[in-house]
């Protein structure tokens, strides 16, 4: 008797730094076991604002660490972002059946999408009735452009991959919360994702969105302020932003610089804050999840929950994961904040909705 290899799903998160590619695998007695986590470096300048500028060398990436992990191939789910090729927009319109929202949906999303309508993927999510205004509804309106996740869909083909699902990052994040963490009731928490050159607030409550930013600061800002006010090289940037000693640099001169870099990222996260407060109703963020690069900066975590005034606690994207002995556990906890994307998007499954 012969029987079918199983195609697990991968999750691929292409950022402006890096690939970051998880596999996990369904378990006999219920949820997940980590096939792999592994990622790859990309040159400068491949992404820019969302769009890939260089799609051979990401296909080579992705083969690379195809290679690297021993994944084949595969079904994957890939995640776009970035404030110029999504949007998402939270929106009030008359209560309808999801059926009716659905034949109704591109008139609707003409009133708020920048786009053209032609250009663009839609979805949306009913998140329930509108508070003190009877006959009204809440929705997540997303809208993606069509181009930029085409590209995404064929470098990640091109590579030996079978995509089957395109998700927004900021969902993804949502997912890896909802299946690690305990969602209390009225809890409202903020998922950020900080990456090298992009931040996502996604603001949850009860588990459910209730705003979303795409901001463009990143990690990426402390290396550049580190090699303009320092005069070193961007590699020896990046390794004093992990708090590596470099030679001829003064640490202090060099906390100095990551500090002040850092407090202009708390100041646009500060910002979306306030903007959700004022234009959501809801005053408290009970706490935040950090994630991305820059969660791996020495004390950055910390410093941030001191400036907002709001308890963080670093990303553990495979806390609830099955583990095998066979991976590097050592690995998975130190780079384990930069994979949160990555494992949302490989927690999503093609009948979800």
């Amino acid at each position: 008797m012969f029987f079918k290899k199983k195609n697990y799903i991968v999750g691929l998160d292409i950022g402006t730094s890096y690939v970051k590619m998880v596999q996990l695998k369904d378990v006999k007695e219920g949820g997940y076991e980590l096939g792999f986590y592994d990622m790859m470096p990309l040159l400068p300048g491949t992404i820019t604002e969302g769009a890939i500028t260089d799609k051979g060398h990401i296909t080579s990436v992705i083969r690379e660490l195809m290679k690297k992990t021993g994944c084949k191939s595969a079904d994957a789910i890939i995640g776009v972002s970035g404030h110029s090729s999504v949007i998402i927009k939270r929106i009030t319109i008359p209560t309808m059946t999801e059926e009716e929202l659905t034949n109704s949906i591109r008139y609707e999303a003409e009133q708020y999408i920048p786009f053209d309508i032609n250009d663009v993927n839609l979805d949306f999510q009913i998140l329930g009735p509108k508070q003190d205004e009877e006959g009204q509804m809440d929705v997540v309106l997303v809208a993606a452009k069509k181009t930029v996740i085409n590209d995404y869909v064929e470098v990640a083909e091109d590579a030996g991959l079978d995509v089957i699902l395109a998700d927004v990052d900021s969902f993804a994040l949502s997912n890896m919360y909802e299946f690690n963490y305990d969602i209390s009731e009225k809890r409202i928490a903020a998922l950020i994702n900080i990456g090298a050159t992009n931040s996502i607030i996604n603001i949850l409550q009860d588990g459910l969105p209730v705003f979303t930013r795409d901001s463009a600061i990143g990690s990426g800002h402390h290396t550049d302020m580190l090699v303009e006010e320092l005069s070193i090289s961007k590699e020896d940037a990046e390794r004093l932003k992990m708090g590596r000693a470099i030679d001829g640099v003064d640490p202090e001169q060099a906390e100095t610089v990551i500090a002040n870099a850092s407090e202009d990222i708390f100041g646009e996260i500060s910002r979306s804050f306030d903007y959700f407060r004022s234009s959501v109703g809801f005053e408290e963020i009970n706490g935040i999840i950090l994630a991305g690069g820059a969660a791996l900066i020495k004390g950055f975590s910390e410093a941030l929950g001191e400036r907002l005034g709001i308890e963080v606690e670093v990303a553990d994207p495979f806390k609830r994961f099955k583990i095998p002995d066979a991976l590097n556990k050592e690995f998975l906890k130190d780079m384990g904040p930069m994979a949160a994307v990555a494992v949302g998007l490989a927690l999503r499954r093609e009948d979800d909705k």
